[in-house]
């Protein structure tokens, strides 16, 4: 099931609206993720080949779209970068494909406008083993942007707060990602 608005623009316009190392560096920590990685709603792997050079583990990217997968694969091969894992896949109607608790890190991006956000927010807290973390980023709502979802259809920080609290996570806090990103907002929660 495709998610309400999301048409893709070209790669090099999606690419000028974040510093994704930044982004990533803020969202998986200075240090990195010790672990397996999945990423929902990979798109040309903007977040993927950054979250694979900070993480010793696999990054399982997911998509609906096949050609964002041929993408992020081309580029993975092309940079040498062994440990990523794209797959394509409607995670919304299937699941993401990997064990209960088996990752440290999750990441949903840019997806929260679908119509049932807790459920994916569950799903991802099923990936994840206890005292996993997930980090969330969405287009603001409370300024027009460049991007993104009509601003009515954009969730709040404190509605995104709450939803993950409905899904089970906990010592939820918002990342600054204003430095790298100050079109969208940033949470981070622990399973």
């Amino acid at each position: 099931m495709k998610i309400r608005e999301s048409g893709m623009p070209d790669e090099a316009q999606w690419n000028s609206f974040f510093d994704c190392e930044a982004v990533i560096g803020k969202l998986l920590g200075a240090t990195g993720v010790q672990g397996d990685v999945v990423e929902f709603g990979c798109g040309y792997g903007s977040f993927t080949l950054p979250a694979a050079r900070r993480t010793s583990g696999l990054v399982t990217a997911l998509d609906i779209e096949p050609g964002m997968i041929a993408i992020v694969r081309e580029k993975a091969a092309s940079l040498g970068l062994h440990n990523i894992r794209a797959e394509l896949r409607d995670f919304v109607a299937d699941g993401a494909g990997v064990d209960a608790g088996s990752q440290t890190h999750a990441m949903i991006f840019n997806l929260l406008h679908l119509a049932q956000p807790v459920e994916l927010l569950r799903e991802g807290r099923r990936t994840l083993q206890g005292g996993g973390v997930l980090s969330v980023m969405h287009w603001r709502s409370d300024i027009p942007t460049p991007r993104g979802p009509p601003l009515a259809m954009r969730p709040t920080p404190e509605q995104c707060r709450q939803w993950m609290a409905d899904a089970g996570f906990r010592d939820i806090e918002s990342a600054d990602l204003q430095d790298g990103c100050p079109f969208h907002f940033g949470l981070i929660g622990r399973r």
